[in-house]
Order: C-alpha cells, then structure tokens, then sequence
C-alpha cells in the first residue's frame, strides 16, 4: 500500500526557479488529481514531459493535490529533477510565491476541471492569463465561468467540444486537444523485467488486460460512504462487462502461444480481475494466464506493456498511454466513463472502441483482439499514424502555450 507523506508546502524544489530571475519564463501547472490510479498519475508527467519537449527554456510548478504519496512524487522528481511540486492552498506564502513568480497558468488534463479551485485562488491574486489541456467537458457553473475566460479550452474527446459550443461555452480558442498522457515517457525497465522474469512473461510473447467495474468502488480504499447504488450497479453488469474479455484471452491461449497478463490500472482492480476473470476462465488455459495481485505504479507498467504486443480492456488511461509508446491498444467503454472514450474515434482508431452499453459481440471482440498476434505490420502501422496524429496536435497546443508565455 503507499503511504502519505508528511504535509510539506514545498515538497520538491528548483532553486534556480524559487530564485526566478527576469529571463526566465514559468509555468503553474495545476495537476496530479489521485494516485490510486496509474491513469491519474500519468496526466502529469506527461504534460511535464510535453512542455519539456516543446518549451525546454520554460520552468515549471506543479501545484498538486495534497494527497499526492511520496512514492509517486519521487518517481515524477527522478524524471523531472529541476521541476518544482508544491501543495497547499493560498493560505500558505509557497502557493502565493509560486501564484507571483508564474506567467501563466497551465490546467493540466484530467477528467474534467479538477483544479477549478486552485484556479480561482490563482485569479484572485493575479490577472495573467490561463489556459486548459485536453479535458472531458462537464456542465459545471463554476467551470463554465472559468471555461469563458481561458485563453484556451483543449477538450480530449469531440463529443464533449460539441457539448461545450452547444451550452454557449466561449474559450478564446476551443478545440480538440487530446488527453495529455499520450505523451507519458516513464519507465523503470529494472523493475518490469524482474516482474516479466518472476511470472515467465517475456518480451513480445504476452498481451495485457485490464478489467474494470462501472463504479470505481472508492469506498474500499477511502474513508467514504459506501454507494448502495453504484454497488449494485456494479453487480448488475459486471458479467456483461467482461464476458467478452474472458473470449478473449481463452482464444489467444487457445488459438495462439501467447500468454495473457491480467494487470491494474487503479488499486481495486486486482480483486476485480480475480473474480471476474481469472477464476471463470476455463482451467485449460490458466497455465498461460498470469494475474498481477498487487498495484504498481504508472513506471512500471508502462514498461511492461512496451513488452507487450498489446492491451485490451475496460479502461482508457492504459490504452493511451500504449498508443503513446507505439503499443497497439483496444478500448472499451461505457456511459459512466463519460465521453472520454469516444477520442479513440478522434484519433482515427474507431475499430478498436467497443461499446458495452451498445452490447460487445463476443467474438468479434476477440478475433480483433487477436489481430494484434496475427497481423502485426497493420496494425503497429495504424498505431503509429494515431500516434503521429495525437503528436501534430501537441505540437500546435504548446506552441500556443509558448506564444501566451513569451
């Protein structure tokens, strides 16, 4: 289990950023939301890596969450040791020195504005402009406020760009901007390999799958109050929700002699793995099936699945983050996702979305599942032209972060 650190105001720093002089352009980053999930993670230091990237004379803040674990802020500070991670609201005199110091504030990507918050504080002491990379749009008052007065307004899937124009939403600039994990970079290969060795998984021989429930169960890891109601809903469509993933991985054993890892993205999945998938598969092809039993974190796993030939599954984050890498990926969602996964559409990937709520054939799931064993050229060509794609589009987002900086 991680553990919480001890509060700290400024957790990492950059002496020659906390010490900024005028040539030096800076960025506020308000980002990192939760680290149960490897997905949530991601969304920061893949935004850090993009601004590194494009804008490598920019000095970056992270404000983050205050529940952010140190294992999760020393795995962002060893990739990014010059960047400064601060926590707090602007009671504290860290958060207004970093409000002073910034040019700009930079919402990063997340499920919707999850920072709305910290930027309200920002606006109440500084009138410098921001802007939001690639959110799912939600019909907010707060948010909609804030959604108006940004220099731009990036949504991570078109379905949402619509929702936002169609309830009158005015961003200077308003368009599709992707899901900012597509730019993760992230690896602890030590670590994946001793994993791989340990479970007799090897390089290019294995795929992954991740379950997901249709309620994330957050009072099993929080002090929350238990939902009655999306505990049953959970319970309602658990079967339908991962029957075909289940075809899926018995016919790659069965038709093929790849093995199958059954891996998290967020802390509650390894019990919904177990129960949902490893223990009704057919006991002849569990031999080649290997469940993770413990999380890990965002490092790691993509290390792993840069091993793998591929990913299907019920989640989003994992997907982009292997479409990324060049690691080809299939999506499944449904309504209570929220509109997020229609970007695999966007992204010119539309075959690999499924839709439970539409009802997913079980076998044509599977057979475009073991396209990824059969048909490798096709379909790492098709990755790589979503990749490209989603790389144009960064490049054109943070030229425009650079121009509003300069």
């Amino acid at each position: 289990m991680l553990t919480k650190p001890r509060f700290y105001v400024i957790l990492y720093s950059n002496s020659a950023l906390i010490n900024k002089g005028d040539n030096i352009m800076e960025i506020l980053l308000r980002s990192s939301w939760q680290t149960v999930n490897i997905g949530d993670i991601s969304h920061t230091p893949a935004l850090l890596a993009l601004i590194e990237k494009h804008i490598p004379e920019a000095t970056v803040t992270v404000w983050a969450t205050e529940g952010i674990t140190k294992e999760v802020l020393e795995m962002e500070h060893k990739r990014f040791p010059n960047v400064t991670f601060v926590t707090g609201d602007d009671s504290n005199p860290d958060i207004l020195a970093a409000i002073d110091r910034a040019d700009f504030f930079l919402h990063g990507s997340g499920p919707y504005m999850a920072g709305a918050n910290e930027l309200k504080q920002f606006l109440k002491h500084s009138d410098k402009p921001y802007g939001i990379f690639g959110i799912t749009y939600r019909d907010d008052p707060v948010e909609n406020e804030l959604l108006n007065g940004a220099e731009f307004a990036y949504f991570r899937d078109s379905k949402s760009l619509e929702i936002a124009k169609n309830n009158g939403i005015h961003a200077k600039v308003m368009q599709f901007g992707p899901d900012a994990a597509f730019a993760i970079d992230l690896s602890n290969d030590e670590k994946a390999d001793k994993f791989l060795a340990e479970n007799d998984l090897k390089e290019g021989e294995f795929l992954c799958c991740i379950p997901r429930l249709r309620w994330t169960p957050y009072w099993e890891l929080r002090d929350v109050p238990f939902n009655a109601e999306r505990d049953a809903k959970n319970k309602e469509k658990v079967e339908q929700d991962h029957v075909y993933l289940r075809k899926a991985i018995t016919d790659i054993i069965e038709k093929t002699d790849k093995k199958v890892l059954i891996c998290p993205e967020d802390m509650t999945q390894m019990k919904v793995g177990k129960e949902a998938i490893y223990d009704k598969l057919p006991e002849s092809v569990l031999s080649r099936v290997v469940l993770k039993k413990d999380y890990w974190l965002t490092d790691e796993a993509v290390s792993v699945y840069k091993k793998s030939l591929g990913l299907f599954g019920n989640e989003m984050h994992s997907p982009i983050m292997c479409i990324g890498n060049n690691v080809p990926a299939i999506v499944c969602r449904w309504e209570e996702q929220t509109t997020k996964g229609f970007m695999w559409n966007d992204i010119g990937l539309g075959d690999w979305l499924f839709d439970s709520d539409k009802g997913i054939d079980a076998q044509q799931f599977s057979d475009t599942v073991l396209t990824f064993v059969n048909n490798r050229a096709e379909v790492l060509a098709k990755t790589k032209k979503a990749k490209d794609y989603v790389d144009m589009l960064f490049a054109d987002m943070m030229k425009r972060v650079k121009e509003l900086i300069s």
